[in-house]
């Protein structure tokens, strides 16, 4: 198994690397290993071929994961749709980073049990630039203002960019197109400390490192 994971690690940092350098040899890409569909043994395999940041999509997956691997220096991302009576769960289990701030409403639940706890917690806005409404997240139009107010008002929410799920379609351009969207909101927020832009997944992940992903979220490709 832990051969197989090798190749598959080798195979897809190539790839990152040939679509980073044809667009930005300075860029630092991020990749973290979505692993809501594998097992901790599979998890376990794959940082010992070197792979750190890991992504979960549910807290209950999250807790249980973390905890049987909690020996290991994991870099835990929570990459799913977070639900209110879920947000102490989460804190409770320090994650590096959560990527998938989805509203305003979400982010004054959380503000207020972060500053209870005197805890901040590295985070990620969500975007919709496909605008399918089958996925959370902020429409484009309205991202950059709620970026804004969720700094002003929400200081122990330590937002350092914007995460995006590309177009739900087999056109690319279609694609290209939500990823660009989002890319631009993203441009206009680096002077307010946005450092992270998570696009691109498994399908995709090439082209959205194309279009300024700094991060992205690869499951079948690795675990396959």
């Amino acid at each position: 198994m832990q051969e197989k994971l090798n190749q598959n690690l080798i195979s897809v940092i190539e790839k990152i690397e040939k679509a980073r350098i044809a667009t930005d040899r300075h860029r630092i890409v991020r990749l973290v290993a979505v692993s809501k569909y594998s097992t901790e043994e599979e998890i376990a395999a794959l940082y010992a071929c070197g792979q750190r940041a890991f992504g979960e999509n549910k807290v209950q997956d999250l807790k249980t994961k973390s905890k049987i691997l909690e020996s290991l220096p994991l870099e835990w991302h929570f990459i799913g749709s977070l639900q209110s009576n879920k947000i102490n769960a989460l804190l409770s289990l320090n994650p590096f980073m959560f990527q998938s701030l989805h509203s305003l409403e979400l982010a004054e639940q959380l503000q207020k049990r972060l500053q209870s706890e005197n805890k901040s917690l590295r985070t990620l806005l969500q975007v919709n630039s496909a605008k399918e409404t089958s996925k959370s997240g902020f429409m484009p139009e309205v991202a950059y203002e709620a970026y804004l107010e969720i700094l002003e008002s929400c200081p122990n929410i330590e937002l350092v960019g914007l995460m995006s799920i590309g177009a739900h379609t087999q056109d690319r351009a279609v694609v290209q197109k939500s990823f660009e969207t989002t890319h631009k909101i993203f441009e206009k927020l680096q002077n307010k400390g946005a450092n992270t832009l998570s696009m691109g997944m498994s399908d995709d992940f090439e082209l959205a490192i194309s279009c300024g992903s700094n991060c992205v979220r690869l499951g079948s490709v690795l675990f396959k």
